[in-house]
């Protein structure tokens, strides 16, 4: 059955390989992105030359009025709602001694804060109770909030638990409602992300070797596969889990 989904931080890495696999399945998909329109746009094409339908809008999701916005824009577009993967997170990488109030904001507004916005967004417009037909709601939280995560990525850890219990708390309260709420928790997997911090993709790639038992780093469609399964009606009666994708970490 054809779906409308909502994937936010679409325009690269994990985000772009739901899209693109929502694509596959013939799905309507809004590509949600922040800074890379030209990327947003080439993830949407890639979308309908796989056979679905596809949408971009500009939305940071540490601003609630632009979230809202997308909402609106999809309801516009396709007039309901199946499902939605909130996928868009951020880090902030530095000794904990040397953080700010103001770097705890930036991190939590946008992986928690917005990502719980999100779902209210969802939910209202998914709920049984209030007219909807249910749907699944996917989180993409990380393996970091069982280990603790790498060097100088306290903060980003502390929300992606945060991520954790919601999702739990949050299937708990909507399953009445016909909606499913979900966790996947990706380890190290090959993203840009890598390239822009103190590690470096070679580095991940070396730490990946010697502390996974598949002793290699994973790829964007693998937690894309989980992602898409879990949104899909296969995954009927999946909700308040957290799904490793980590080669064993």
């Amino acid at each position: 059955m054809s779906k409308t989904i909502i994937v936010t931080g679409a325009s690269r890495g994990i985000g772009a390989a739901i899209a693109t696999g929502a694509g596959e399945r013939g799905w309507r998909v809004c590509v949600n992105y922040n800074s890379s329109p030209d990327k947003a746009d080439e993830v949407a094409a890639a979308v309908e030359a796989a056979g679905g339908e596809a949408m971009t809008f500009k939305a940071s999701m540490g601003v609630e009025d632009e979230l809202v916005a997308m909402y609106k824009a999809v309801d516009d577009n396709w007039g309901s709602l199946d499902g939605v993967c909130n996928n868009a997170g951020i880090d902030h990488e530095a000794d904990f001694a040397e953080t700010t109030w103001e770097n705890y904001l930036k991190v939590f507004d946008v992986n928690i804060l917005g990502l719980m916005a999100s779902c209210r967004e969802a939910i209202r417009r998914m709920a049984t109770s209030k007219g909807g037909s249910g749907g699944s709601i996917v989180n993409i939280g990380s393996i970091s909030a069982r280990t603790g995560g790498l060097p100088g990525d306290v903060i980003y850890t502390a929300t992606k638990g945060a991520v954790d219990s919601f999702t739990l708390g949050l299937a708990k309260e909507v399953g009445p409602d016909g909606i499913r709420v979900t966790c996947v928790r990706p380890g190290v997997i090959r993203t840009d992300i890598f390239s822009g911090n103190e590690f470096g993709l070679e580095k991940v790639e070396e730490l990946a070797r010697t502390n996974s038992p598949m002793q290699r780093i994973g790829e964007p469609s693998e937690v894309a596969a989980m992602a898409l399964f879990l949104l899909s009606d296969e995954a009927s009666f999946c909700t308040g889990m957290a799904y490793d994708v980590n080669g064993g970490r």
